[in-house]
């Protein structure tokens, strides 16, 4: 973005999502100032270009937010329209160097760019850059990456920082032997909050509160799974972690057994990170 004017003597530009100004004439002429000056504090473009600033933030918050629903659900993504969105920088930020699969099994790699043509090209696992041309794409979720711990040494070998969490993302692999007859799972289970402190850390951790449920719901193959943890009665002086358990589309209550691992994975995910707010007693282990 270039710079506006402002006045008679200063103009201003967005820069890193900061408003700031640089003098139009005198010694400073040219130079971005330390700080914006008070006489524009409340000059229209400034106000114009913050409204801009706090909208940017939205839109990459949303942008962000969208395709972690991709990864988290895997389901398949026009590559036209990843093409499309990509000149957009918030998109190009929140999509480049996440995992991709095209066609095929072998069609894995990091997403590098995108062309106009709808043409992906990625690094995959040899080092080498390819391109990719399929109808659709899936961002998987990494629990479903079978060269997981590939991905992740390669990553860290490139320097890649992803800004939708997939390749570092916490994930609990479904144990084989589960009891068929088992209703929930209460490893996350017991532990001790004061008031609402539970409530609030499953909204500070992007989790619906629903009465006395933290819940997040995810597409686990053909459906969507809602995965929930008791977290207590609003009134209740104190209250503990429940178990986890899953419901199906209709409103039945799934056996774990019953359970995708996707749906396995991000209901261990919320457990886990609900349980880790816990009171720790002095002197007790953690």
């Amino acid at each position: 973005m270039g710079w506006l004017a402002a006045g008679d003597a200063y103009e201003v530009a967005l820069v890193e999502g900061r408003v700031v100004a640089r003098a139009t004439s005198g010694r400073s002429a040219g130079r971005q100032l330390k700080s914006l000056p008070k006489t524009l504090k409340d000059h229209p473009e400034v106000e114009r270009l913050r409204r801009f600033a706090e909208w940017l933030e939205r839109h990459g918050a949303a942008c962000v937010a969208q395709v972690d629903t991709w990864m988290v659900s895997s389901l398949p993504v026009p590559t036209e329209l990843v093409a499309r969105v990509w000149p957009d920088e918030a998109w190009r930020s929140a999509l480049r160097d996440l995992v991709v699969v095209g066609d095929g099994p072998d069609e894995v790699g990091f997403l590098r760019d995108a062309t106009q043509a709808g043409e992906l090209r990625v690094v995959d696992l040899d080092g080498e850059t390819v391109r990719l041309c399929p109808r659709t794409v899936t961002f998987p979720h990494p629990v479903l990456l079978p060269d997981l711990e590939d991905l992740r040494e390669f990553a860290a070998e490139l320097g890649i920082v992803q800004r939708v969490e997939q390749l570092h993302r916490a994930t609990w692999s479904k144990p084989d032997g589960l009891d068929e007859k088992a209703r929930d799972v209460s490893e996350f289970a017991g532990g001790r909050f004061w008031r609402s402190a539970l409530a609030a850390r499953a909204t500070s951790l992007g989790y619906r509160v629903s009465g006395s449920r933290a819940t997040c719901r995810v597409r686990d193959g053909e459906r969507t799974v809602e995965a929930a943890v008791w977290i207590g009665e609003p009134w209740d002086y104190e209250v503990h972690t429940g178990a986890l358990s899953w419901l199906a589309p209709e409103g039945r209550r799934l056996r774990p057994a019953e359970v995708g691992p996707v749906a396995w994975s991000e209901g261990m995910r919320m457990a886990a990170a609900l349980y880790a707010g816990r009171e720790i007693e002095e002197g007790a282990g953690a």
